[in-house]
């Protein structure tokens, strides 16, 4: 095993899978082109090596740091230069991360913390923009006349302690708004500080522990959210980083978030050690960082800790004894905390496997703690998820016990959005809409600036019979955190609203949009479809419920017999949409 100091050079194309997806020949042939004629002279000119290229990236070494420093500059100078004269959509970006450290040489390859360190420099960087270590910074600076942007100490994958990051001022950075991998506008900034937390970094070494690490990351989300004096970012909207290197100025512009709380878990048999750092998104500049350590036991002691802490500090104004009265401990028995946590990990699979899986978990956890509401609240959430997906033997049997599990779950956490939110699911399963409008109104009271129970709570009004304020609620929630993950069904859920207030071309820009997001979704292509029939657009309505029946065998003809609305011609308006799109009668 050989050794060396060097200077690395990662890079990779932004948003190389749409590109590819668009025009694949023409990707190909663009790439090949920027690294023959730029990339490869512009590396033998400051003495470079080409370890390896790895599809839409490459890994280059160098003896000297400020050759590779330049080097990335003068590329992304140069293909600034080649993108001037392409659509705004079609440019082909790259970032680039450097590092300087001790690598380990194998043939002509090369490894260690020093290449997997500039691997999350790259992540970090912008779109045509370069990021930097603070050991190449250290080197540097004197030697070169370009700027940098400290954008403080970030915790990245895989690597224990933080690295200090910094961002070189480059011309051809483009805006993240631009993005060639972005097809969303960000939400404005709110008007009162927002946070957002970000999924904690299972540092365990063991896979196994992830749910405990995501867990986690949850709870600090409900307990914060419970303050309702400053927006809380959505857990599906915060779970799209996950994996990912932190770029706090980046991430606070895409979501609307002032402040960015990231971290680590280390479990280690009874032993928990969290690392917690708070962000100013609009700096990059760290506020500050903790790090506990407790016994498991200490846990929930812990978690209320560091809520207090974070809270205060981005509104500084609040009281403890406001924290006392909102936050309650849900459990106190820590195997029925850890069944919850791992029934969730299953129940965000989102599969007919992992439901039941979830729901085993939280069987055990209601056995554990018959008091635990939040556990009762996923229960009846397993329960309603078996009917969404059409995977239960009994809708009927199915409904009554996500049904009674609901009501528990509000009866023993009353402040609980999470348990009212489900509650109202299940009574708008039952077609009781106005007992549904109500529940959902007051999930959304107790968590005013949660998209998915804004969009929940619009798809209830719509449902009830109040389409104009159902449209409203829904637009806000798409407005709000266009990051979430399931926010196919929220769209799907709006076009069925338009396709009702009989705007049928906004009901099919819309659910096309959802069928975008989510190709795999039956729900998308099934609205998507009734929209088409009622434009007469007939052959594109009959792939688009091809696509359903592909992906769902006797989805829509099952669909087709639910009476989502209270009012028969509502229901008849969907079904004439069916059979415009050709599904017989």
């Amino acid at each position: 095993m050989t050794r060396r100091l060097s200077a690395i050079l990662a890079a990779d194309v932004v948003g190389y899978s749409r590109l590819m997806g668009e025009d694949e020949l023409g990707t190909l042939i663009a790439l090949n082109s920027h690294r023959e004629e730029l990339f490869e002279p512009k590396i033998a000119e400051h003495q470079g090596r080409v370890v390896k290229l790895m599809g839409d990236g490459m890994l280059v070494e160098f003896a000297s740091v400020v050759e590779a420093v330049q080097c990335a500059v003068e590329i992304q100078n140069g293909m600034a230069e080649r993108n001037a004269d392409v659509p705004g959509d079609q440019r082909m970006l790259f970032r680039i991360g450097i590092n300087i450290g001790d690598i380990i040489i194998e043939g002509d390859d090369i490894y260690g913390d020093g290449v997997n360190i500039a691997a999350r420099l790259e992540e970090l960087a912008e779109p045509g923009g370069v990021s930097v270590s603070g050991k190449v910074y250290d080197e540097l600076h004197g030697k070169l006349d370009i700027g940098f942007d400290d954008l403080g100490a970030q915790l990245v994958k895989n690597i224990e302690k933080p690295v200090r990051v910094y961002r070189i001022a480059v011309a051809s950075e483009q805006p993240a708004t631009e993005s060639a991998d972005r097809d969303f506008h960000a939400p404005p900034p709110p008007d009162k500080p927002s946070i957002v937390v970000l999924p904690f970094t299972n540092m365990s070494g063991d896979p196994e522990q992830e749910y405990f690490s995501d867990g986690l990351t949850e709870d600090i989300i409900i307990a914060l959210a419970a303050w309702r004096s400053f927006p809380v970012i959505a857990r599906n909207s915060a779970f799209v980083y996950k994996g990912r290197a932190v770029n706090a100025k980046l991430i606070g512009r895409e979501l609307g978030a002032r402040y960015i709380l990231e971290g680590s878990v280390r479990k280690t048999g009874n032993r928990v050690r969290i690392t917690a750092q708070l962000i100013d998104a609009s700096t990059g500049h760290h506020i500050w960082a903790e790090r506990l350590d407790r016994d498991l036991e200490d846990v929930f002691q812990l978690q209320d800790e560091l809520t207090l802490r974070i809270a205060t500090t981005v509104e500084p104004q609040l009281r403890q004894v406001e924290h006392k009265r909102l936050i309650s401990k849900t459990t106190n028995d820590l195997n029925a905390w850890d069944c919850y946590l791992r029934g969730m990990s299953h129940l965000h699979r989102m599969t007919k496997e992992g439901n039941v899986s979830a729901r085993r978990m939280f069987e055990r956890a209601v056995e554990l703690d018959p008091t635990y509401g939040e556990a009762f609240a996923a229960l009846a959430h397993s329960h309603l998820r078996d009917i969404l997906l059409e995977c239960t033997e009994s809708r009927e049997d199915s409904l009554a016990e996500a049904f009674a599990a609901a009501r528990r779950a509000v009866a023993l956490g009353k402040a609980s959005a999470y348990a009212h939110s489900i509650l109202s699911q299940a009574y708008l399963w039952r077609n009781e809409h106005r007992l549904a409008v109500a529940e959902a109104e007051r999930a959304v009271e107790l968590n005013p600036y949660d998209a998915d129970l804004l969009g929940s709570l619009g798809n209830r009004l719509d449902l009830a019979g109040d389409g104009e304020a159902g449209i409203a609620k829904m637009e806000e929630a798409q407005r709000l955190y266009p990051q979430n993950p399931e926010i196919h069904m929220s769209m799907a859920f709006l076009a069925r609203a338009y396709l009702n207030a009989r705007q049928y071309e906004r009901s099919v820009e819309v659910a096309q949009k959802a069928v975008d997001r989510q190709p795999d979704s039956p729900h998308a292509h099934y609205i998507l479809a009734m929209g088409l029939g009622h434009l007469g657009r007939r052959d594109e309505a009959r792939a688009a419920l091809d696509a359903c029946e592909r992906l769902h065998p006797g989805f829509a003809t099952k669909r087709a017999d639910w009476q989502p609305y209270p009012e028969p011609a509502k229901n008849k308006h969907l079904r004439n949409g069916l059979r415009k799109a050709g599904l017989p009668n």
